[in-house]
């Protein structure tokens, strides 16, 4: 059977299962997350991993995820443990200086965000390329690289409301309202994520894909639960969530417009419209409340609103790149080697499961 179109043979379970490593620091920690009497990787190691590359990012992603869903079989007490704690601040480290090294830009926070208004004129993203000439197998591709976010849509900005006061309090939780369906669970913008990729006949479970998804696409969500989770990066996380919340709506509707152009389902086109009107509303509430109002309590954080703007762009600048340079050439951009030699023919032959 093909590993990339698969459909749930039942119930979904609650906690997904531990991923494959990807190299020695994500083998430790996954070993350890097995068994506490694995040895967790030493500092050494862990600093001569990419900060950007598989390894490092899945094992922090392995250590953030057991304050979501976690992990079958791997004990709920884990999520506190010390030796576990000090790892993960290794790793953090070593992504957090990356990216403060390749992102920090002079510019002040009100400046980045409204340099996000002006699209480039050549066109040459993700969104446009789909729009215009993506594939179904593509589009594929793309939601499963997202899934590692979108079914956890809104949980890590969550993490910033007790750490914000008075407008940037307020508006941030009318925005969050908003993405947990406004009361409703069918509208929850992860469950809509979910039909998604059920329409695109793609396993909707929770961390189905996460070893199929990239180092970057890993990374992108790392550095949400990073500053979500540091009370310290409040102002990077309401930097990186403006930014997202700005860019979102035009990006959603190519993606509409790509999944209507293939032929997708509605319940896969009615994720991006949904998007397209929501993140519209959003993007005004976050950058005239949130971040305004976040920056007349505490005006201090300018830069690192800032910090968290330049972070998020810089990094979906370069998955944007590593997904065009591969479809460009006709190469899938999944890590399972199942997926892409089966996963391109099948959706190529066969369109919509």
């Amino acid at each position: 059977m093909n590993t990339l179109i698969t459909a749930p043979a039942g119930p979904t379970q609650r906690e997904p299962a531990l991923p494959s490593p990807r190299g020695p620091v994500s083998t430790a920690v996954l070993g350890y997350l097995r068994d506490a009497a694995h040895p967790l990787p030493d500092p050494a190691r862990i600093a001569a991993a990419d900060p950007l590359g598989d390894d490092l990012n899945l094992a922090l992603y392995a250590c953030y995820e057991l304050h979501y869903r976690g992990f079958a079989d791997v004990p709920a007490a884990r999520e506190w443990d010390p030796g576990l704690l000090r790892a993960r601040g290794e790793l953090e480290r070593l992504l957090l200086g990356e990216l403060r090294a390749r992102a920090t830009r002079r510019q002040g926070a009100r400046d980045a965000l409204d340099e996000l208004l002006v699209e480039p004129a050549d066109g040459g993203g993700v969104t446009h390329f789909l729009r215009d000439q993506g594939e179904l197998w593509q589009l594929r591709e793309y939601a499963v690289h997202r899934s590692v976010y979108h079914l956890k849509e809104a949980d890590p900005h969550a993490w910033v409301l007790p750490r914000l006061r008075g407008r940037a309090k307020a508006a941030m939780a009318a925005v969050e309202f908003d993405e947990y369906g406004g009361g409703r669970a069918d509208r929850v913008h992860a469950r809509l994520f979910a039909d998604l990729m059920a329409d695109l006949g793609l396993d909707p479970a929770y961390g189905r894909y996460l070893d199929a998804a990239s180092a970057t696409a890993l990374a992108l969500v790392n550095l949400m639960s990073l500053f979500g989770l540091h009370r310290s990066l409040r102002g990077a996380l309401v930097g990186h969530f403006a930014a997202v919340e700005t860019t979102s709506s035009p990006g959603s509707r190519r993606l509409a417009q790509a999944l209507r152009r293939v032929g997708a389902g509605q319940r896969a086109v009615f994720f991006y419209d949904e998007h397209v009107e929501a993140d519209a509303v959003h993007e005004q509430v976050v950058r005239h409340e949130v971040v305004d109002g976040l920056l007349e309590e505490e005006p201090e954080l300018d830069a690192d609103v800032a910090f968290g703007v330049h972070a998020t762009v810089w990094l979906e600048d370069r998955f944007a790149d590593e997904l065009l340079t591969a479809w460009r050439t006709g190469r899938s951009t999944l890590r399972e080697r199942a997926a892409r030699t089966e996963g391109r023919t099948a959706t190529r032959a066969g369109g919509a499961a």
